[in-house]
């Protein structure tokens, strides 16, 4: 499986990129976001996901992790392609998606070629708790103990809304989080 691909770029379309990588040259199709910040003739690492078909293998490649794990997500709700998908991270940054996810705004997600008002309520409604982790470092370690956490409560059997008021304000490691959060759905 590829999850990554550095070299070389050959040839630049909007969506598309050919990168020579040591002699051979792969096309990977890219978002008009990861687009814009790719230059021509220049070494660049992107952060990959393949999809293998009966009739095709694909390349995906995008400039941060964020848009990748945004990808990723789209591309396991049903009804929802990789030309979909990569139509959403052309026209959201994950930042701005999450925000259009939290506020359900179908009328923003129609824009979205390819997106129709089914489509689109569905995937708010796959989506509902759509979280874009901080790229800094204590950021980072804050949003995985949170996703840490949620898990562990929802595995317990606490629904999502309940988790999330329990977890709001609370910040530590795992343990931590978890600890505290049962303390306030006891009082829910």
């Amino acid at each position: 499986m590829v999850v990554g691909i550095e070299g070389v770029v050959e040839q630049k379309e909007p969506t598309v990129v050919h990168i020579n990588v040591n002699g051979l040259i792969y096309e990977v199709h890219i978002s008009l976001n990861s687009s814009n910040s790719i230059q021509k003739e220049t070494k660049i690492k992107l952060f990959a996901t393949q999809i293998i078909r009966e009739d095709a293998h694909l390349l995906f490649g995008f400039v941060t992790l964020d848009e990748k794990r945004m990808f990723d997500t789209l591309i396991k709700i049903n009804g929802v392609g990789p030309k979909v998908a990569l139509a959403i991270c052309s026209t959201f940054n994950p930042v701005t998606f999450a925000r259009v996810v939290n506020s359900k705004d179908v009328t923003l997600l129609k824009k979205v070629p390819g997106i129709g008002p089914k489509s689109a309520s569905r995937i708010l409604v796959e989506l509902a708790d759509f979280i874009v982790q901080d790229t800094n470092a204590t950021g980072d370690s804050l949003s995985q103990s949170s996703m840490e956490a949620t898990m562990a409560l929802e595995s317990l059997g606490f629904k999502k809304d309940q988790i999330k008021k329990a977890l709001e304000g609370i910040s530590g490691e795992t343990s931590t989080l978890v600890k505290e959060a049962l303390k306030r759905l006891q009082r829910l």
